[in-house]
């Protein structure tokens, strides 16, 4: 792992620590922030990035949308400990998760191209990445991501700017 921190799996006391580490990054619509419940409904796909003494220096989630396809999600690590590779070992674990479940493709809606390119996504140069049933299927989902990855209209506003990429694991 590393020797400065450690990846463990969220807790219900790790919420408003997630909350935290969001906040600035919405402020920069760099993340979209989410209601305190959803955080909780989804708090068994997060992992933590706790520091030596316990602070929560770092989040990243996993979210399953289909068979194959996977979402890394709320990736975020606080400002002290940017640049120390919270990100790059939150962003191996969770697809080592990936692989675990069995899900053959991870996908990510972000500003950090080259973050991700480093970690052997790509730009979608194809956004119509699931089958047409697929598709269908994924629609009847209330999930946002869901929704920014199928590139729905009601959510454009949040996610412009944002670059689809994707890794075949």
């Amino acid at each position: 792992m590393n020797s400065t921190f450690s990846l463990r799996p969220a807790r219900t006391s790790d919420v408003a620590a997630i909350k935290r580490l969001v906040a600035p990054l919405a402020e920069q619509r760099i993340l979209m922030a989410k209601e305190t419940v959803a955080y909780y409904e989804s708090l068994q796909e997060f992992r933590i990035a706790e520091s030596q003494n316990g602070d929560v220096i770092g989040c990243g989630a996993l979210h399953v949308m289909w068979e194959d396809l996977a979402e890394i999600r709320t990736l975020a690590a606080a400002d002290t400990w940017r640049g120390r590779g919270v990100g790059h070992v939150l962003v191996e674990d969770l697809l080592e998760k990936a692989k675990e479940l069995g899900v053959s493709r991870v996908f990510c809606l972000t500003f950090e191209v080259d973050f991700f390119k480093r970690h052997g996504f790509e730009v979608m140069e194809d956004q119509s990445a699931v089958d047409p049933q697929v598709y269908s299927e994924l629609l009847r989902s209330h999930d946002e991501g869901v929704a920014e990855f199928l590139d729905l209209a009601r959510v454009k506003p949040n996610t412009l700017g944002n670059t689809r990429m994707i890794k075949h694991l």
